[in-house]
């Protein structure tokens, strides 16, 4: 449907399944633009620019549903493409909880304006500056340090794009979105010849956000030669200091059993917990889509719904879990807007940006606290049981001396549970940190099990 904007693609799927027989449908389309340009050793490795336009259908009759996707947009081929979704539909299995949200809940207002989601400096971004940010990236990695002997490349990929939704209830919503990220991993030998790395990036929406690409480039290669000399540990209980980047990932591993789909399957350790008290006092989780200029920003979620911050955890206290509509009526409660949506999937319930609140002590006095213990900087594999809450992750930091980090570590084991953990959290830092949509500060766990020799 050349010359058509997303908008008016997505109206004009609803009509053609309307016409073809749902009784409720919604379409979601997404347009962009996206290059990639990746830099290794000085030279270009690689170059990619690319465009796409796909459309996401769902159709809903008397509670049974088809979700289909498309790329072919051609007058002809989208009218047949909303009648073959509807027919399949009609062999689907029923579920009384399927359906559009209630009117009522529908975003009113679908401007993005005051989120600051698109920057109109990406596109006039040339491919040569792009190269040049890479390369300085990758320079700055090896000018650090003569023992930076290698890397795995520094890429640098833009996005610009147009999301639209449409429904057969009547709400229709539309805004642009533009991303940049930069991303180097350096490479050192150790003694023992084995190979060391270490990665940095930045990640935001806006040109002007992207951290320097030399500064990227300097703290890869710290993070790489830090560890030269790792070295394991006897097996101890200790406390442990999670730097900025694994907090972040201890709070996704945590927001992902406070979903409405994890508590519907059964499959978290916070069911039957609302209102409980779990964590710490200094255990503040919001989840907010209206932060300005922040990945996960967003007008409207992904079935139309207005969107609002929602407190996960305050002062420790469990306040409840992220819902679609589809999740909510499964599980007796109301959506809180919080709806993700791909092209080729049904929505489900999932977090915008995320933040764990920052607390009021510096990041070195936190270490300092420590009279023998370990500074996360590496988390590995998955072991974590969302069910139960039990957690158990490879990983790599340097262990802490009387208050003072003394040489690095690989190689060992961090454990314990996850209700224990957030009970044990008693220092937080002051050091927010935002990696993509979600920001978190230095914490410390009181006690947790480190495995190693």
């Amino acid at each position: 449907m050349e010359g058509l904007s997303p908008l008016e693609i997505a109206r004009r799927a609803v009509q053609l399944a309307r016409a073809a027989g749902a009784e409720q449908c919604d379409a979601v389309v997404s347009m962009y633009t996206e290059s990639n340009v990746t830099v290794r050793l000085g030279e270009l490795e690689k170059l990619i620019e690319a465009g796409s336009m796909a459309l996401g259908l769902r159709v809903i009759n008397g509670g049974r549903t088809a979700v289909c996707s498309t790329s072919d947009l051609t007058p002809a081929s989208l009218e047949a493409f909303a009648a073959e979704a509807v027919d399949l539909a009609s062999i689907s299995e029923p579920d009384d909880c399927a359906g559009l949200p209630e009117p009522g809940q529908l975003a009113a207002t679908t401007s993005a304006t005051s989120l600051g989601l698109y920057d109109e400096a990406l596109e006039s971004l040339s491919t040569e500056r792009k190269i040049q940010m890479a390369t300085a990236c990758e320079a700055a990695a090896f000018a650090t340090d003569p023992r930076i002997t290698n890397s795995d490349g520094a890429s640098l990929s833009t996005r610009i794009g147009h999301f639209a939704l449409v429904n057969s209830l009547g709400f229709e919503g539309a805004y642009p979105a533009t991303t940049i990220s930069l991303v180097v991993e350096a490479i050192a030998d150790d003694a023992d010849g084995k190979k060391r790395n270490g990665y940095w990036y930045s990640a935001e929406r806006s040109l002007h956000r992207l951290l320097d690409p030399g500064e990227i480039g300097r703290i890869a290669a710290r993070r790489t030669l830090d560890q030269l000399g790792a070295r394991k540990v006897p097996t101890c209980q200790v406390p442990v200091v999670f730097e900025p980047m694994m907090a972040v990932s201890l709070m996704g591993d945590l927001v992902g059993c406070a979903t409405g789909s994890a508590l519907y399957r059964g499959a978290t350790f916070l069911a039957n917990r609302t209102g409980e008290v779990i964590g710490t006092p200094l255990v503040t989780i919001t989840d907010d889509p209206l932060l300005p200029g922040r990945f996960g920003s967003r007008p409207f979620d992904g079935e139309g719904v207005t969107t609002r911050r929602n407190a996960v955890f305050s002062a420790g206290a469990f306040n409840g879990f992220l819902f679609d509509c589809y999740t909510a009526r499964r599980t007796g409660n109301q959506t809180t807007g919080s709806a993700q949506r791909g092209i080729e999937s049904a929505p489900s319930p999932g977090p915008s940006n995320l933040v764990f609140e920052p607390g009021d002590t510096p990041p070195e006095e936190i270490i300092a606290g420590v009279a023998n213990g370990l500074y996360l900087t590496t988390l590995m594999g998955s072991g974590f049981n969302p069910a139960t809450g039990d957690y158990s992750r490879g990983a790599g930091g340097f262990w802490i001396e009387s208050g003072r980090i003394a040489f690095p570590v690989t190689e060992v084991n961090i454990s314990g549970r996850m209700d224990t953990m957030l009970a044990g959290i008693d220092v937080v830092g002051t050091d927010l940190s935002w990696f993509g949509a979600n920001a978190a500060p230095t914490l410390r766990i009181r006690e947790l099990t480190v495995s190693g020799i």
